[in-house]
């Protein structure tokens, strides 16, 4: 029997005031293009150590709730020896895991993608809970345009989402459903609004039908933005109306809290744009969180370059952007705090 409550409580935790996640869930191929950006090679070692070097970090549990990890790191001992997911409970944050397998072309629907990993989950997800795994994350990828997404496209990834998030509670995970619309293209802000709209309408339909309990899940949308190549950008003001906007409308009240993705914006955008949704005083009935992976870990990543000896200036790095996210995370961020100077976390 599900212990629905125990759930229900770590869905709220990982959405604590003032608190959020870190994303470093990159697949083996994501993570080889930042690693060599900054000319390291993509090596198991070499990700590991980046990967310890996050989750390490004196003081990261101020700001940050859970840290979701890839399966490569979730199997792997840190340099003095204990697995990941230990490291992160003894830091005082939660362990998470990915589970879906990737986008792959869903059939008979060009350009469009559908995530897999549904088949054996059941017995993976066992193996997580028993490893140590408080909460895992299932990522759908929404192209979008003036005639994308197909309703195909929307029934599949909708529908794989909510038996991922069925499974979990039945091993007492708490689900992160993530479904992405895609920055990517010209699409106006008004598009991506009613685009997300329908997706997560979509998503909340299907989770209905499979009798997830939504009082023991996180969303993990993306917020509402026009396109990267619309010659229509918008304040953070719009971004922040239009996406409170489309969540009122599309969201249960019964979801405990929203853990936004940063989708590929610059750290400091992703920061004041959380910002103003906490700030506006609309009285959302959700927490406004954040789920970001390279909006905190770019500036530790270009600091660190694979050098020991920059290990700690790396730590402050990540522990300036998660700090400054979680003052968004309250509404008290500012760009003053940008110019607080950068310093390696006390040992």
């Amino acid at each position: 029997m599900t212990n629905y409550r125990q759930l229900d409580s770590t869905a709220r935790e990982l959405v604590a005031p003032g608190k959020g996640i870190l994303a470093a869930d990159e697949s083996t191929a994501t993570m080889s293009k930042r690693l060599g950006a900054v000319g390291v090679e993509s090596t198991l070692s070499a990700r590991t150590e980046f990967r310890e070097l996050l989750v390490s970090t004196s003081a990261l549990a101020e700001a940050i709730s859970g840290v979701i990890l890839y399966d490569e790191t979730f199997g792997s001992r840190t340099a003095d020896g204990p697995r990941f997911p230990a490291t992160v409970v003894d830091a005082g944050m939660m362990p998470g895991i990915k589970v879906d397998t990737g986008a792959k072309p869903l059939a008979g629907a060009p350009g469009e993608q559908v995530t897999e990993g549904l088949d054996g989950l059941r017995e993976r997800l066992a193996d997580y809970r028993a490893g140590g795994a408080r909460f895992a994350k299932w990522r759908a990828v929404i192209r979008i345009d003036g005639r994308l997404p197909s309703s195909a496209c929307l029934v599949a990834n909708a529908h794989a989402l909510a038996r991922y998030a069925a499974l979990c509670q039945e091993q007492e995970l708490v689900p992160i459903v993530e479904p992405e619309v895609l920055m990517d293209g010209d699409h106006t802000i008004e598009r991506c609004e009613h685009v997300t709209g329908e997706v997560l309408r979509c998503v909340y339909g299907a989770l209905e039908e499979q009798a997830v309990r939504l009082e023991a899940t996180l969303l993990k949308p993306n917020m509402v933005l026009p396109g990267v190549d619309c010659p229509a950008q918008v304040d953070v003001e719009e971004v922040a109306d239009a996406t409170l906007r489309c969540l009122r409308r599309s969201v249960p009240a019964a979801v405990p809290g929203i853990a936004f993705l940063s989708g590929g914006q610059e750290d400091e955008l992703a920061t004041e744009r959380l910002n103003a949704m906490n700030s506006s005083g609309g009285g959302a009935p959700w927490e406004l969180s954040f789920s970001y992976g390279r909006a905190l870990q770019a500036g530790a990543l270009a600091t660190w370059r694979g050098e020991p000896v920059n290990r700690e200036p790396a730590q402050g790095a990540l522990l300036h952007r998660a700090r400054c996210t979680a003052a968004a995370r309250r509404g008290e961020y500012s760009p003053a705090l940008e110019r607080e100077t950068v310093l390696a976390p006390s040992t």
